[in-house]
């Protein structure tokens, strides 16, 4: 039956084996062994944390959930346990933090995602008036106490921001205070100044009595230290209000020097995109020159290389027209005459004709042009002079 339901008692969302599912119980008898205690709580489900100190006669166990630890500390506060009344309240939450200065736009969920990353978080909320809107105040409970120390720390130090208004998280440790049990009857201390104290019944005060005399004074004062906070509280909502203003005007100041300083930086940027740019154009021109020098360059080349073939090709024409005609090329007979051309002191091109002068009336130069001269011809007429 109620084992079957235990799943039923956890809220949706809810995370178990917190912190607050953990329960402190006191005035154990000395003999109590584990199994003794563990079997104690056994209907409440498995539990997922069990301390007993046995030499001080308390103990510690954390249950799945929030609704079960309520279920078990209405069931087995003071229930007898061999001869002992025990004593079930919910044990202090070491590691739960105050936060307060928060924005009127922080949620639950914020809080928890702020937070984490000091370590895990098992509860964050955002207190609440009657109306659901927020106080400013929250808390946060984490799973571990170096979480909670760390974050205490780290925002104590620095600045830590939860939204776009930079206005600073202020952590302070949880003053943790049981306004659910209580002081019961049984546990108050039972000293002389308890006796003195509780020898007279509650009353009013008659007016002009001793007692009604010193009541007024301590009413007096009371009422000096509530106009004192709340005159303190105006000073405080005064301030606030002109840091709000003041912090409104100043961001807006803020945005605009970051707008300028972006306008500066994108006009700065688009000069020098049009350096670079005027820079690779000059670097394409002084390209495109370049190849236009190499071009005319290659294409002199090409015409001293073409004229250079033309005037050879007109060399060997003329070597052939020469040929043709019987005549040779006077350059290449000089060529083959070699020093004998330097006997001839007249013009060394002038016509072959006025050189040598041809035989037996020719037309032609020495033999060439008379073919019917013969060798014996020749030897006859050298020998004839040297006779």
């Amino acid at each position: 039956g109620f084992k079957a339901n235990l799943s039923l008692l956890r809220r949706p969302g809810e995370k178990t084996y917190t912190q607050r599912c953990r329960l402190f119980v006191g005035n154990l008898p000395a003999d109590i062994t584990d199994e003794d205690f563990k079997r104690l709580f056994a209907k409440y489900g498995e539990p997922g944390e069990v301390f007993i100190n046995k030499g001080k006669g308390f103990g510690f166990i954390k249950l799945e959930s929030r609704a079960l630890a309520e279920i078990a500390k209405a069931e087995l506060d003071d229930t007898p346990m061999r001869g002992r009344q025990l004593r079930v309240r919910f044990a202090t939450h070491a590691a739960a933090l105050s936060v307060r200065n928060l924005s009127p736009y922080v949620s639950n969920e914020l809080l928890e995602e702020a937070f984490s990353q000091f370590g895990p978080v098992e509860r964050a909320v955002v207190i609440v008036d009657d109306r659901g809107r927020s106080t400013g105040k929250g808390i946060v409970e984490f799973a571990s106490k170096p979480a909670a120390r760390k974050a205490f720390e780290r925002c104590t130090e620095g600045v830590f921001l939860l939204t776009t208004t930079p206005r600073p998280v202020i952590v302070e440790p949880l003053e943790q205070l049981d306004d659910e049990d209580g002081l019961p009857e049984k546990l108050a201390q039972k000293n002389p100044m308890y006796q003195k104290e509780r020898e007279t019944p509650p009353r009013f005060a008659q007016p002009g009595s001793f007692e009604f005399e010193y009541s007024q004074r301590w009413k007096s004062l009371d009422e000096m230290e509530k106009q004192q906070r709340e005159q303190v509280a105006k000073n405080m909502k005064d301030a606030k209000d002109k840091l709000e203003s003041e912090m409104e005007d100043a961001y807006h100041e803020h945005q605009a020097n970051l707008l300028r300083q972006d306008l500066m930086r994108r006009q700065e940027e688009l000069r020098r995109m049009e350096e670079l740019h005027n820079q690779e154009m000059q670097k394409r021109k002084e390209i495109q020159l370049s190849r236009q020098e190499e071009e005319r360059r290659r294409r002199e080349e090409e015409m001293m290389i073409r004229q250079r073939e033309m005037e050879e090709q007109m060399r060997r024409q003329r070597e052939e027209n020469y040929s043709r005609m019987g005549y040779m090329d006077p350059r290449e007979r000089d060529m083959r005459m070699g020093g004998a051309a330097t006997m001839n002191m007249g013009d060394p091109y002038a016509s072959a004709a006025q050189k040598f002068p041809p035989l037996g009336g020719g037309g032609g130069i020495g033999y060439e042009a008379n073919p019917g001269v013969g060798q014996a011809a020749m030897s006859g007429s050298m020998m004839g002079s040297d006779m």
